[in-house]
């Protein structure tokens, strides 16, 4: 029997991203929504399925049980900051219907199948590995023993583990999110500050061949073997973007890294197509991209970078894998700069082998390279990563304490601790940074004769920079 779908980002914190698309499951700086892509994908595959984005929305709980009473299967992604909510919410369900079937999808549930569901009796299965063609199986009635890369509640209780799912070799046999998106998302709810309103973003490949030590999407769902998919279904995607959403102002290729460098013809290809298209487009980059690469990628409407520089200090580059040097960090900057592509700057505080020093490093870096805008974040210990292993057996993080990643707020907190550095100190000096970085004569001007381009963009930074302010008090309290 087939089931009546709905995927579904449950309602948790007021403001809080947690879809299956944002790096960061937390309540940014200034408000903003990356798109869930990777439930859209699964929608895609579900006929007559329906995917629900509640925090984006504004959605409360019990408008979501209303809508979830239409349908017998609902498939939530669920974090490991979120997840009590999450589970919390398929209680809800359950109690509405006790014959509705609730699954749960992300790396959370990846990594933890089995304290998923053990966790509430609510939940009675769980998908791992890359659950496209899992959660359609599911949909389409096959019986839960024969559906790879499940785990389940069977009849009698017991938690039972399906052989794992192969990883999906041929992307382009996945249909396209941006349907999805259009027929089910309020588009105008989706907001970046760096990126042009509204915008698109989805994958053109998953994987990711680097190895950082924090990066949970990479060491749980999606692999170390960055897949793709060609770059003229890339681009067929695009061009029924542009003619079936014609208020699109950006493209946001979301690629872990877009610009792998075993891939830069095909990243050429596609910019090139983006050109023809007259594409505005963006995308995730390692700050080791060539100057020729970057050039084609300028010269065919690409306005920005996304960049983890994510330290100034060379010993903890090499502490977290980055595979990455400020001197090259710093040639990179340089050659967007030459170019006039803009760099959104992403930086961490608190990784392994931070100190008092190396924090003042990064912020002199930061200053040094000057990106367009940044993102201080604090080292997130998401259970899966490999930091957060290294974290629980050397003392810095008392084990199943990952759950304290958000406050009750939403707001990201500083997990790990050092003998040398204390949480209060690592949380703290994200203000710190904020404050040395943006609170410059030169980037205040930087910012006003941005803000002087349009009356567009000067409502839009005055209402960044009142959040801004606010999260900046929130965080000195």
């Amino acid at each position: 029997m087939t089931h009546k779908t709905l995927f579904m980002q449950a309602p948790s914190f007021e403001g809080f991203d947690g879809g299956a698309g944002s790096r960061y499951q937390a309540k940014r700086e200034i408000k903003s929504f990356w798109f869930p892509t990777w439930l859209a994908q699964s929608a895609a595959l579900v006929p007559e399925s329906r995917l629900v984005d509640a925090p984006a929305d504004g959605l409360t709980a019990d408008q979501c049980r209303d809508i979830a009473r239409g349908y017998d299967l609902v498939i939530l992604h669920t974090s490991t900051p979120s997840f009590p909510t999450d589970a919390k919410f398929a209680g809800m369900l359950k109690a509405d219907n006790p014959a509705i079937r609730v699954g749960l999808v992300g790396a959370k549930a990846m990594v933890d199948p089995e304290g998923s569901l053990k966790a509430t009796r609510a939940v009675d299965f769980v998908c791992r590995e890359e659950f496209d063609y899992t959660c359609q199986e599911v949909a389409a009635g096959v019986p839960l023993k024969d559906i790879k890369g499940l785990s389940y509640r069977g009849a009698d209780g017991t938690i039972v583990h399906n052989p794992p799912r192969p990883i999906l070799e041929y992307m382009d046999e996945l249909p396209f999110v941006a349907p999805v998106y259009q027929r089910d998302l309020k588009i105008e709810n989706y907001f970046i500050g760096y990126l042009k309103h509204p915008y698109v973003s989805f994958y053109t490949g998953r994987g990711c061949r680097s190895k950082c030590t924090f990066c949970l999407w990479p060491q749980t769902v999606g692999g170390h073997r960055y897949r793709v998919r060609s770059a003229e279904n890339v681009l067929a995607e695009v061009r029924w973007i542009k003619e079936n959403m014609p208020e699109i102002e950006e493209i946001m290729f979301d690629d872990d890294t877009f610009t792998d460098t075993s891939n830069l013809p095909r990243v050429e290809t596609i910019a090139r197509g983006m050109g023809a298209l007259g594409m505005t487009w963006s995308c995730n980059a390692k700050a080791n991209v060539p100057y020729a690469t970057l050039k084609v990628m300028k010269d065919n409407g690409l306005r920005l970078l996304l960049v983890g520089y994510e330290s100034g200090d060379d010993q903890i580059l090499l502490n977290i894998k980055k595979g990455l040097r400020t001197d090259i960090a710093r040639r990179f900057s340089q050659d967007c700069r030459r170019l006039g592509i803009l760099i959104h700057g992403t930086f961490i505080l608190g990784l392994p082998g931070e100190t008092r020093q190396t924090i003042e490093s990064t912020i002199e870096f930061a200053k040094e390279i000057n990106p367009h805008t940044i993102q201080v974040s604090l080292a997130a210990p998401y259970p899966g990563t490999t930091l957060y292993k290294q974290a629980v057996d050397n003392g810095w993080l008392q084990e199943n304490d990952a759950a304290n990643l958000v406050n009750d707020q939403g707001v990201q907190l500083a997990a790990i601790s050092y003998p040398h550095l204390s949480k209060e100190e690592i949380f703290h000096g994200v203000e710190v940074f904020y404050k040395r970085f943006y609170f410059r004569p030169s980037k205040i001007w930087e910012i006003v004769r941005e803000m002087l381009t349009s009356w567009d963009m000067m409502r839009r930074r005055l209402r960044e920079g009142a959040e801004f302010f606010r999260f900046l008090r929130a965080h000195g309290t």
